[in-house]
């Protein structure tokens, strides 16, 4: 553990989850989706719990604010648009790749020395027409490298290796393990590699919304609100151009969300309400109806959260049904789907 003084791990075991959504098609259930959720109020207290919101799970990218707040207290000198780059799963569009080349300039490197994985842009449409134009996966374009240059930023600012930096060992990944027990409240469960090949951290969804919220109170000019900050001015930089997390953070003022793979969601208001969100199966079309779903139940306006129901299910080319979330999410939901 990286810590004593910190509530204990969570227990790693197989997450109870619970249906959150399900998928009608002409008011017949064709699918349910399960898995968890958790609604902090302004207090800190969980309002609203679904599924298993205490099992060790992994956050996959819904922790790279963190990540980001724990770069900035080890002396990353970024702000604005490169601070929300420093944060992103971004979609491999022009703006990002220049924003990486920027932040290893002033780290006097290159993309040579970048450590994450190669990869095709993350927004399919760039992804097509980078393939189009005959180019290949590059460490540049992988969703993470933002982050991966700010870590060697970092590095090299304290006078740490560079080739090592995403060893769970290294005093980076330590620095940065020590902040997420820190805004999670909790100890570390496991560590593991996330597919960029940076050191992923296992905590609980609980511990997940309670970073978020720590981040959106914290005061001015702290790393936390440098971060929230940056990520809501900038939003298409932490993500993308039609990026789904992008437009609900426009949509909601104040809102700080950052999505993972694997059906992860997480967000937060700058007064501490919270929610994140974790599907079972990993299925994307049900993350942002159910996050939706959970800000509204923060008390946050369903008006504003519309757009964010989900894409209808077509049949034929045309709508016949959605992806709903369940009752003890959206009080609205009919029961006969009819």
């Amino acid at each position: 553990m990286y810590g004593s003084s910190l509530a204990q791990a969570p227990v790693i075991r197989e997450p109870l989850h619970t249906p959150v959504a399900h998928l009608v098609r002409e008011g017949v259930i064709e699918g349910i989706h399960y898995g968890s959720v958790v609604v902090l109020g302004a207090d800190g207290n969980v309002d609203l719990q679904i599924g298993d919101i205490e099992a060790a799970f992994y956050p996959r990218s819904a922790l790279k604010p963190v990540q980001a707040v724990a770069m900035l207290r080890a002396g990353l000198p970024l702000d604005g648009q490169l601070l929300s780059l420093a944060a992103a799963s971004h979609s491999g569009e022009e703006r990002h790749l220049a924003g990486t080349r920027r932040i290893l300039e002033r780290a006097q490197l290159t993309e040579d020395d970048l450590r994450n994985v190669p990869d095709l842009p993350y927004d399919p449409v760039v992804r097509e027409s980078w393939v189009r134009q005959g180019r290949l996966p590059s460490r540049l374009a992988q969703n993470c490298s933002g982050k991966h240059a700010a870590m060697l930023y970092t590095a090299k600012l304290n006078g740490w290796s560079l080739d090592d930096c995403l060893d769970p060992a290294h005093p980076l990944q330590q620095a940065i393990a020590e902040i997420v027990e820190d805004l999670t409240g909790q100890a570390i469960a496991k560590v593991t590699v996330d597919g960029c090949g940076a050191p992923l951290f296992s905590v609980s969804l609980h511990g997940l919304a309670r970073a978020a919220a720590r981040i959106t109170t914290a005061p001015t000019g702290t790393p936390e609100a440098r971060v929230a900050d940056a990520m809501r001015e900038h939003a298409e930089m932490a993500s993308g151009s039609g990026r789904d997390v992008a437009a609900l953070m426009r949509a909601v003022p104040g809102l700080l969300a950052k999505d993972g793979f694997e059906g992860v969601q997480v967000a937060a208001l700058p007064d501490g309400r919270a929610v994140a969100v974790k599907i079972a199966d990993g299925a994307n079309r049900a993350r942002i109806p159910v996050a939706a779903a959970a800000l509204a139940r923060a008390g946050v306006d369903p008006a504003a959260l519309a757009e964010f129901a989900g894409e209808p299910l077509l049949g034929g080319g045309r709508p016949v049904g959605s992806v709903r979330p369940v009752r003890a999410l959206d009080p609205l939901t009919q029961p006969t789907y009819s």
